[in-house]
């Protein structure tokens, strides 16, 4: 195939990529360099798709956060570092992870404590609670918002 076709092939490829769904630059790099495109023609598309809007990393960022909290109940903590490893700037992770509503992310936090609370077995309160943190922080929530709500939990 000529160099040009491949060129417009794989531009027409991503185009349809990104209208299917959000992704990043880095996303769709990847995707071009397998597809056997050259770095600088690469470099090209990821150029014209951002110019087009195919490609907006705040508004990518925006949908995942409001997803995976929405969805999947991730925590701030766990959102920032899949973003942070989607090579993100610190300023769209920060507009993506300050989106969510803090009202209801401590009631969602709330929830998923309170309901993982009625399925754990524990010997005693200590366990109990170290059980309910350490299955909050793996959920990417805060640990000074869960040593909040354990402490009044307790009472």
């Amino acid at each position: 195939m000529p160099e040009n076709e491949q060129f417009k092939s794989a531009l027409n490829k991503a185009m349809a990529l990104c209208a299917g769904r959000e992704y990043t630059a880095g996303d769709v790099l990847s995707k071009l360099r397998l597809w056997g495109l050259e770095e600088n023609e690469s470099g090209r598309i990821i150029k014209l798709l951002k110019n087009d809007n195919f490609i907006n990393e705040e508004r990518y960022a925006l949908a995942f956060a409001r997803d995976k909290f929405r969805y999947n109940k991730w925590g701030k903590l766990k959102i920032t570092a899949h973003l942070r490893s989607k090579n993100l700037s610190d300023e769209v992770i920060r507009k993506a992870v300050d989106s969510i509503d803090d009202e209801t992310y401590h009631k969602t936090i709330e929830n998923i404590i309170s309901a993982h609370r009625r399925t754990v077995k524990a010997k005693n309160q200590y366990d109990l609670k170290a059980k309910l943190l350490r299955y909050g922080l793996s959920k990417g929530f805060e640990s000074h918002l869960l040593y909040d709500l354990l402490n009044v939990m307790e009472e």
